[in-house]
């Protein structure tokens, strides 16, 4: 039997708020918690992919600094989403080094939502793009994207924090990075303005209905930031940061206390 826990990190939706997620992840390698196993919902998958396929928290930082709505944004005719997600897609594949999932390292598990079925698709295996193009499909914004004869659409319509899928990896002790916000009275002025509030209602009775079942819990929101703003990179990743070392302590509480519990350390 290992003499260590092994430890899942489950990263969970939020549009640009996922940003917190790199943070996370800083302070997290500076403090020495090995992660063993990654899963992720949209914005959290593209963070967990990105990470498994190599990339440094600081590579990634440096690159989110620099990314333009430009590079990814491509409209389209909206009949099913405002965009395409051609380029965005095409980003993924160049960004993720040419991996499969199933190459990723630590191993990564992302998590889509089947548009027809109502059901909970897994990838941890196949091609990365794909799947992570399917997991950051906010709907209604992003075109659908087509799989194996499914629509699949963002992953946090389903499954927000995915810890379940960490703890089926293998997980003994979970740790969950909860991106979202909900704010009252928000200013409402554009057709992405009402989808993401709308999802942000969901994403709150959700997580009301149906606690977390996780070892720590990490929430680095705490003041508005929209889901689609791409400009506050900084504030965010400070935000990640301030919340992973407020759990710090409790982190390493619990990988001692595994560790008694199995091998009376």
């Amino acid at each position: 039997m290992s003499q260590q826990p092994k430890i899942g990190l489950a990263l969970g939706s939020g549009g640009a708020r996922g940003y917190a997620h790199l943070g996370v992840l800083r302070v997290l390698e500076s403090e020495g918690i090995p992660i063993d196993y990654m899963a992720g919902s949209s914005m959290g998958a593209l963070v967990a992919a990105l990470y498994g396929a190599g990339h440094s928290v600081q590579n990634l930082i440096q690159f989110t600094k620099k990314f333009k709505r430009k590079y990814y944004i491509d409209f389209t005719v909206p009949k099913m989403g405002f965009v395409a997600g051609k380029r965005v897609k095409e980003l993924i594949r160049a960004l993720g080094k040419g991996k499969s999932i199933d190459e990723l390292r630590p191993p990564v598990a992302i998590v889509a939502t089947d548009l027809l079925k109502g059901e909970r698709v897994i990838f941890r295996e196949g091609d990365l793009a794909t799947a992570v193009r399917a997991s950051i499909a906010i709907p209604g914004v992003f075109v659908p994207e087509k799989w194996n004869g499914r629509l699949l659409v963002d992953g946090g319509v389903i499954d927000r924090v995915p810890v379940s899928v960490v703890k089926e990896m293998g997980a003994d002790l979970t740790i969950a990075v909860d991106v979202s916000f909900f704010r009252e009275e928000p200013i409402i002025t554009t057709i992405y303005d009402v989808m993401i509030q709308s999802m942000d209602i969901m994403a709150r009775e959700l997580i009301r209905n149906q606690e977390i079942d996780c070892s720590v819990m990490i929430r680095p929101i705490v003041e508005q930031s929209k889901t689609l703003d791409f400009v506050a990179v900084e504030r965010l990743i400070e935000q990640g940061e301030e919340a992973a070392y407020q759990k710090i302590d409790m982190i390493k509480h619990e990988i001692q206390r595994w560790k008694e519990t199995h091998h009376g350390d």
